[in-house]
């Protein structure tokens, strides 16, 4: 449903009360009783989860599916696919020079970019009672999954034009990702550009910062925005960095002090994140991530443009013990 996502943000920041807004699709496999790999492969079954999971969960937006393989596969990366676990690549496609410069830049449709876009499109007519966001991934993690995420880092100092080239060809690609994303009616994107942590925050600067802000430029309106998500441990060393996107939003992962990163945020800007999804969501219990949720309410609340939330995507087998947990404790806080 089309809505003014500034002032949609304005509510968010201004509300007493705050629904939390975790990254939140892949678990819908337990209530449809599917794999990930069903998951994946199909449009209706994609929204039909998400639409079980708006109906379960009172959370601020909705979320598709976080798949940060999918665009490598585009541009013809190999994904290791299986039941019960998110897909990841597999391998490298660029190794030199020569073959960045033959990488070629994916139609939108290629791979599986026309079921999540066709899911979308499909959810935001079943989820009408807030936002819908797509997920996808950033340009410098994307760049790192088609050259091999640890020989990145490396090419950012060896091999700089290399990464500049593929990174102009990850981020054109994005942009049209994303315009049919907007086309389908989606409010915004998530975007995920967790391998940036990898970076000091000189080179954060030099191979993401720019990429991400040309996207944000050429897709950002009144009624789409997007959220900007890292999930290193270095994030509070690069905010300026991160800042600098120039995005509307910003969500941090839990390998950081929330507390101590919102000190960083501008007031007029929204900051989410952080509970574990690894240790609590999916490893925790009902009580411990009920405590966790409520002592990093305790310390961040104070902030009014804090969310709460995941720290990163929820795993696909996170018990949904936990997850009703979470939604409980955050609406006993401020109940």
């Amino acid at each position: 449903m089309k809505q003014n996502m500034r002032k949609w943000l304005n509510e968010q920041r201004e509300a007493k009360v705050k629904k939390p807004l975790p990254v939140l699709s892949f678990p819908c496999i337990q209530l449809m009783e599917i794999s990930v790999k069903d998951l994946i492969s199909n449009s209706d079954t994609q929204a039909k989860g998400l639409k079980l999971i708006a109906d379960k969960c009172d959370s601020a937006a909705s979320v598709s599916l976080m798949d940060l393989s999918l665009e490598a596969e585009c541009f013809g990366s190999e994904i290791k696919v299986s039941d019960d676990e998110v897909p990841t690549v597999v391998g490298s496609v660029v190794t030199d020079m020569e073959s960045a410069q033959r990488l070629k830049t994916p139609s939108i449709g290629a791979g599986r970019t026309s079921i999540y876009i066709e899911a979308a499109e499909k959810a935001v007519q079943m989820i009408t009672d807030r936002p819908v966001f797509g997920g996808i991934i950033g340009p410098f993690s994307l760049a790192g999954r088609l050259t091999g995420v640890s020989e990145a880092m490396i090419y950012c100092y060896e091999e700089p034009e290399m990464m500049e080239l593929v990174l102009n060809k990850a981020t054109d690609f994005l942009i049209a990702y994303i315009k049919e994303y907007k086309k389908a009616g989606v409010n915004g994107i998530v975007m995920a550009e967790p391998v940036v942590g990898m970076l000091s925050p000189d080179l954060a600067k030099e191979f993401s910062q720019g990429y991400v802000k040309r996207i944000n430029e050429a897709v950002r309106d009144e009624d789409f925005i997007v959220i900007y998500h890292n999930c290193g441990n270095s994030t509070i060393q690069m905010i300026d960095s991160i800042l600098a996107t120039d995005s509307d939003a910003f969500h941090f992962g839990n390998a950081i002090d929330m507390a101590k990163m919102m000190e960083f945020i501008p007031k007029d800007i929204i900051a989410m994140g952080n509970i574990s999804p690894a240790e609590q969501f999916r490893g925790g219990t009902p009580e411990s991530i009920k405590n966790a949720t409520i002592e990093l309410l305790e310390k961040c609340s104070k902030y009014p443009n804090f969310i709460i939330s995941s720290g990163c995507d929820i795993p696909p087998l996170s018990p949904w013990e936990n997850i009703d947990a979470f939604f409980k404790a955050v609406k006993d806080f401020y109940g």
